[in-house]
């Protein structure tokens, strides 16, 4: 098989490059609006590496930094800073755009390429950077600071080509969305494996935004929308940070989609269809959860919204509209300081008492909207065998229903959860977020309710980790904690950041992510000859254990026929079991 894979490798790179640039993408309707005043003109001085290419490329990570630094030395308002490194040793870094002032100003935290071919936010902030620092545009900065990432995942932007992104409409070259160990930021908030993602986690906790932008690019349907975005909290749904979704949702969306549509964009709700192959099924609404920017700000209590442009449109529009995108967001912050400052303290100073883990689908719809999509129809492909869309490039309008979730699994928040010196990493992840945690200096012991797996299985891999599933049963112990363990207390303004990382039946816990496989292992184990008369021993002494094992013996043919699983099961009853055996060790404190 080898040699025939060496063999077939020169076929497929020719089969490649004989390919034409682009993928056949569906037509594109010809667009004018007042935002293409924003971009310089040719000959300008300070014209960015994307306008001065018509946006038919994107600068590379070293031309990008060189155009920061020469705007770095031309003005006074702009600084940059080293935050982290990459996996593959780059520079991660970030331009702050300030005036001076003896006050700290709230922060608008903007970040781009977090999936590197999804750039347009990069060539948009070098925009606005040029024009608030030399071009007038710095009232911006009279009641707010812009702190600018142009490129999150560094690497996967330096593994950049024209066979990136096939659904996408320009840049010439993309990068990749994972970076160099195959990881997707945005799906690494919560558990943090990435060093890219700890070096912003650190920058998030260090700067403390009043406001913070994730700038994406949107694929899936073909829709008249170019501007997409989202946030928890849309329409009052699922704000697990409910004064703050009030102002994304009342004051955030009204600007923002005023500020679009007098710039001649089209701004909508984030298209997450519920089936790409039919669009008229309609469109969802998720709760988002920690693992993604908006689900871990909304847990973390920090404003964030998620921005995505739609591929199918020219790079050019979606540049334009990120821009004003950024820069309105920008006036609003400056404007809206005292009422966002506001909600952000609200929910902080909460405390809920409950959270939901787990969420199902809605049958019903949450509502309808007249949704401006494309014309579409099918045909018979004789590469699939089966019918596919072909987009047709003409818009049309239709109702569409919007279903979202209900809560499946609530759970109610413990006094606190206990987490042993002997889970270093999930300590560590915990002071790593800010989740103030009470160490202990010497053995303490504890009553606690603690969860014990029942028929673990492992799924495929993900995210670096081979996720973990089961079904979980409480029991109460007395546990003795060693020195250096931790107690966490719900009592504080990050307890759900610290509930989506220790519960056991949260999606995104570090249970769920396997991060403690050692549990899952027996290493103790009895031997036929001393179990098997110790079990007709039981059967002798416990009718009910008797009783109980024939209603097995009955109900499971497979069971009845295996001699090993019989005896397991009476060795599960004996003092001489491991009890550590598939216990999860964080504990919750509930008295």
């Amino acid at each position: 098989m080898k040699g025939l894979a060496l063999l077939l490798l020169p076929l497929a790179t020719a089969l490649r490059a004989q390919a034409p640039l682009e993928a056949p993408l569906p037509p594109v309707r010809p667009w004018s609006g007042a935002s293409e005043q924003l971009a310089a003109r040719p000959g300008d001085p300070w014209i960015t590496p994307a306008e001065a290419a018509g946006f038919a490329t994107t600068p590379s990570y070293a031309e990008t930094r060189a155009w920061l630094d020469r705007l770095d030395a031309a003005s006074p308002l702009i600084t940059m800073e080293r935050f982290g490194l990459t996996s593959e040793g780059r520079e991660m870094y970030f331009v702050r755009a300030a005036k001076p002032s003896a006050a700290r100003r709230p922060v608008v935290l903007v970040q781009a390429g977090i999936h590197a071919g999804e750039i347009d936010g990069k060539d948009a902030g070098l925009m606005l950077l040029r024009d608030i620092a030399l071009r007038g545009k710095d009232r911006l900065l009279d009641r707010v600071d812009l702190v600018f990432v142009p490129i999150f995942n560094a690497d996967g932007h330096e593994r950049s080509s024209r066979w990136s992104r096939p659904n996408q409409r320009g840049p010439q070259e993309q990068g990749w969305r994972t970076t160099a160990r195959n990881l997707n930021l945005n799906r690494d908030y919560l558990k943090a494996d990435a060093p890219e993602m700890r070096a912003m986690i650190g920058l998030i906790r260090r700067l403390d935004p009043v406001l913070y932008l994730d700038l994406h690019v949107t694929d899936g349907t073909d829709h008249q929308y170019d501007i997409t975005y989202a946030f928890s909290g849309w329409r009052g749904f699922y704000a697990k940070s409910p004064a703050i979704g009030r102002w994304l949702d009342g004051r955030f969306r009204p600007a923002m989609d005023r500020a679009l549509t007098r710039a001649g964009h089209m701004p909508g709700l984030y298209v997450e269809a519920v089936d790409n192959r039919a669009p008229e099924k309609g469109i969802r609404l998720d709760p988002d959860t920690p693992r993604f920017s908006t689900g871990y700000g909304d847990h973390a209590r920090v404003p964030t919204v998620l921005l995505e442009t739609h591929s199918l449109k020219p790079y050019r529009r979606r540049v334009l509209g990120t821009y004003v995108f950024v820069e309105e967001a920008l006036r609003l912050a400056g404007r809206e300081g005292a009422t966002l400052r506001a909600a952000i303290a609200q929910d902080r100073a909460s405390r809920p008492r409950e959270v939901v883990l787990r969420w199902k689908p809605l049958a019903r719809p949450l509502y309808t909207v007249p949704f401006k999509s494309v014309a579409y129809e099918r045909y018979r492909s004789p590469a699939s065998g089966r019918d596919e869309l072909r987009w047709l490039g003409r818009p049309v309008t239709f109702d569409a229903s919007v279903f979202g979730a209900e809560p499946e699994l609530t759970a109610a928040l413990p006094r606190a959860w206990w987490v042993p010196a002997t889970l270093p990493e999930a300590i560590e992840r915990l002071r790593l977020h800010g989740v103030r945690v009470e160490p202990v200096a010497a053995p303490r012991a504890v009553a606690l309710e603690m969860t014990r797996l029942r028929d673990p299985k492992l799924g495929l891999a993900s995210e670096g980790h081979v996720p973990l599933a089961a079904a979980f049963l409480r029991e109460r112990r007395t546990v003795t904690m060693p020195p250096g363990s931790v107690r966490v207390p719900s009592d504080q303004p990050l307890a759900l950041v610290a509930a989506a990382l220790l519960e056991a039946e949260s999606p995104d816990s570090l249970l769920a992510w396997n991060y403690f496989p050692e549990i899952l292992q027996r290493t103790e184990y009895i031997e036929g000859y001393a179990i098997a008369p110790l079990a007709e021993r039981m059967l002798a002494a416990d009718p009910k254990l008797r009783a109980e094992f024939e209603a097995k013996l009955a109900a499971d043919p497979v069971f009845a026929g295996d001699g090993d699983a019989r005896l397991a099961w009476f060795y599960e009853r004996t003092p001489y079991y491991d009890e550590r055996h598939l216990l999860y060790p964080i504990g919750r404190e509930v008295d």
